[in-house]
């Protein structure tokens, strides 16, 4: 099994409930097990105007190829009622692969590490919550390096339920 962080986030009908039901398809998925959930955190959008983000990340350690998992998210994310409208548009569920093992993905569909990862406070500060503190990932970049090239700025962090 190799391990895999996925990025979550929702910032449409109730953002909190919609990472918990993801989280726990998470754990339903075949040939994978849930390792881990980092805490809650809310962010401005990337774009004005949009409602706050909760994000959060998940360790998965998992049998499932590169794309078959990435289809399983996009099934969760449409079962939440995930609609595709525009590229940066508001959404109820976006499951982002962060990391696959120490795989270097790129693919019409899927590139991992996920390309904008080292601009994401929203990502890094949960995704280190879970993973090593001496994680280096495939492109050969530190996770400390890349905490400390990306303050802890506009984040907010949710108190556990």
């Amino acid at each position: 099994m190799e391990r895999v962080y996925i990025g979550l986030g929702s910032n449409l009908a109730e953002p909190a409930e919609q990472l918990r039901s993801a989280v726990a398809a998470l754990g339903q998925l075949p040939h994978t097990r849930l390792v881990g959930v980092s805490a809650f955190y809310q962010s401005d959008s990337l774009l004005p105007g949009q409602p706050r983000y909760t994000n959060a990340v998940a360790a998965l350690d998992t049998d499932l190829t590169p794309l078959t998992l990435l289809d399983a998210l996009q099934a969760i994310e449409n079962d939440q009622g995930r609609e595709r409208l525009e590229r940066w548009g508001p959404r109820t569920l976006d499951l982002d692969i962060l990391l696959f093992g120490d795989r270097l993905i790129d693919e019409p569909r899927l590139k991992v590490p996920h390309y904008q990862l080292q601009e994401r406070a929203f990502v890094l500060y949960p995704l280190a919550e879970l993973a090593p503190q001496d994680l280096r990932l495939a492109d050969g970049r530190t996770l400390t390096d890349l905490l400390a090239a990306c303050p802890f700025v506009g984040l907010e962090r949710l108190p556990t339920d």
